[in-house]
């Protein structure tokens, strides 16, 4: 059986035994292949293969080392000034290793300190890696530092640490994730100064946690969010884990949804926070997520934006329609522009009215 599997951010084939189960790496690499195809039984593939620096071109995999077919991108990225992620693990608050990439501007000096802006992978299970991200190039090549962790219940670094979260998800992930902005200062490469933090979907959750812990950030941007942990499981089209992540439903045991709620601790939130919504979103219903938080702290009188996009689902950031993918890169960079580096964004320059910022 020949199929792609993760380990520590690589995704590389392999031929497993169908008999006695042994494994055996076909490709080896700091890269993810994204889909493959045999026509003769496995002797001969072509996949499709990523980088952080190659969106994806074509390979044929035989005996020795894949042989590229394809340049696609070639004429394009020779005007582009791509750069690799530096690797980095860290030590988290309880000494389990977590693994992450730092994505540096092009001109990048050492000495000098970076606005960073922490993202946040979704699922919860699941796991960035070696695999190019449009979105971590764009940020860098816009004078950001991106940091973008596997904290503890991402895939592909064994089954105990990706379960390790069930029934305390947003919990020690969180920890994690700060553990990590912690070592980009401790380092000399993160102003302490001009933090922004964003994620998307389990990141959103993550994203809107992590302001009501802490007021260390200058700007959030929460994508596809969960606010409210009850509403969505009354809402949302996705069942599949809701036994695996609450013992009870939320009508048998509302305090344990509602601990794990940012929305509980809404009152906490003093960093200006963005809120990028799908209005066909299903997956994370915007009404139980950042439409709730949205009208709280409009009602408190904080800095508070809601993006929302016409007949976009989950996938907006993924393969929504493309205007609506740009517009979004656009806000979340504008938001980070006016709260960490003082910039004037027409986007957002009437986030507060004079009487809201009395």
């Amino acid at each position: 059986i020949i199929t792609v599997a993760a380990r520590e951010g690589s995704a590389n084939l392999y031929r497993f035994d169908a008999e006695s189960g042994i494994a055996r790496e076909i490709t080896h690499g700091k890269h993810a292949v994204q889909s493959y195809r045999s026509s003769d039984g496995g002797r001969r593939i072509v996949a499709l293969i990523s980088t952080p620096v190659e969106i994806g071109d074509l390979f044929s995999i035989g005996d020795g080392e894949p042989r590229r077919l394809t340049h696609v991108n070639s004429a394009l990225f020779s005007q582009l000034n791509l750069t690799m992620p530096e690797e980095i693990w860290y030590q988290s608050f309880d000494g389990t290793k977590i693994h992450a990439w730092v994505q540096r501007p092009a001109d990048f000096q050492p000495g000098r300190k970076y606005p960073l802006i922490l993202d946040i992978h979704g699922g919860p299970h699941s796991a960035y890696g070696w695999v190019f991200d449009h979105e971590f190039q764009w940020f860098a090549a816009n004078g950001y530092l991106l940091l973008y962790p596997n904290p503890r219940g991402s895939t592909s670094y064994g089954q105990e640490f990706g379960n390790i979260i069930q029934y305390k998800y947003p919990g020690d992930d969180y920890r994690d994730l700060m553990a990590g902005v912690d070592e980009l200062i401790k380092r000399g490469w993160a102003d302490p100064d001009q933090l922004g933090v964003t994620g998307g979907s389990g990141g959103g959750v993550l994203t809107n946690w992590t302001v009501t812990q802490t007021d260390r950030f200058k700007a959030a941007v929460s994508q596809r969010d969960i606010s409210n942990w009850a509403s969505w499981w009354y809402t949302a089209d996705f069942t599949l884990f809701q036994p695996e992540w609450f013992r009870q439903p939320p009508f048998r045991d509302p305090q344990e949804y509602a601990s794990r709620s940012a929305i509980t601790s809404v009152e906490k939130i003093r960093t200006p926070i963005a809120f990028i919504l799908g209005e066909a979103d299903w997956r994370t219903p915007p009404e139980s997520g950042g439409e709730q938080l949205f009208r709280a702290l409009k009602f408190l009188k904080r800095p508070t934006a809601m993006v929302r996009f016409p007949n976009e689902t989950h996938e907006l950031s993924r393969s929504g329609q493309p205007w609506h993918r740009i517009e979004r890169l656009r806000a979340i960079l504008g938001w980070m522009d006016k709260y960490i580096r003082g910039k004037d964004v027409a986007q957002f320059r009437d986030v507060m009215n004079a009487a809201e910022k009395q």
